[in-house]
């Protein structure tokens, strides 16, 4: 464990673990709130250390997730799976490609996806309020597979965000309820996740100790998260998405305007 890690970072990086499984688990997109904690916490580390540990810790936390949804609210397996195999796919490989690109050059796309996903939910108020497919059968599943593997490429490159995309793309696309959509995300996420970690663990860059004790802390989020979202409804979901679809907007924003790092 990096020398410079005191008690104090370390449990400030465990309470940024919670709040990012709590996060995942209801909406997606807790690495937008662990990643920064990482990079605070770890600044000798690499970007690929960074997101190698910040993907470790994750998956904990969305297989938790997924285990507590598909327990209270269950999922279609003849969707969610072929899905989470082609995500695993595309984040091998957008892996392979985050190993060779800044990490920088994504910012402004990032905002202008996280812009029009948040305005789209926001005015459309009946959105993912029930599910009300709009694909059926094989076509539907063809999609689902298409959305997996697009944003498994992005989240094994970057990841940010990965969670809200997928259950944006759910909804929007494919017309699920948010708690529905959530379900299936998780899944999806914890395949992603695992591809990423295909690529970075045997090039030795996930830090092992930081990246386990976090974990502790995004299985415990990830499992209240989940009963939270499945006791609430697709309502609260809704809400927390737009809640955090905008924080985010403002986080990257604003660090594209120079205000913060």
């Amino acid at each position: 464990m990096p020398a410079d890690l005191t008690p104090t970072v370390l449990a400030l990086l465990g309470l940024a673990a919670f709040a990012a499984g709590w996060i995942d688990a209801v909406v997606g997109g807790g690495g937008l709130i662990q990643l920064p904690a990482l990079l605070l916490g770890l600044p000798g580390a690499t970007p690929a250390q960074l997101l190698a540990t910040n993907k470790l810790s994750s998956i904990f936390g969305t297989a938790t997730s997924s285990v507590t949804y598909f327990r209270r609210v269950g999922a279609d397996l003849r969707t969610a799976l072929p899905m989470a195999a082609v995500a695993y796919v595309g984040a091998i490989g957008g892996a392979v490609i985050g190993l060779h690109i800044p990490k920088s050059a994504f910012n402004p796309i990032i905002l202008v996806l996280l812009v029009v996903v948040g305005a789209y939910t926001l005015f459309r108020p009946d959105l993912g309020r029930e599910s009300l497919k709009r694909f059926h059968g094989h076509k539907h599943v063809v999609l689902a597979m298409l959305t997996g593997f697009v944003i498994g490429v992005y989240d094994g490159a970057l990841g940010p965000g990965t969670g809200s995309l997928l259950v944006f793309a759910l909804v929007g696309l494919l017309g699920y309820a948010f708690l529905e959509a959530s379900a299936k995300a998780k899944i999806a996420n914890f395949a992603t996740n695992l591809g990423a970690l295909t690529v970075f663990a045997p090039l030795g860059h996930v830090v092992w100790q930081v990246g386990l004790l976090m974990a502790v802390g995004n299985i415990l989020g990830g499992y209240v998260g989940a009963r939270t979202a499945v006791a609430r409804g697709s309502g609260f979901v809704r809400a927390v998405f737009v809640v955090i679809v905008s924080a985010f907007i403002v986080r990257i924003g604003g660090s594209l305007l120079g205000w913060w790092a």
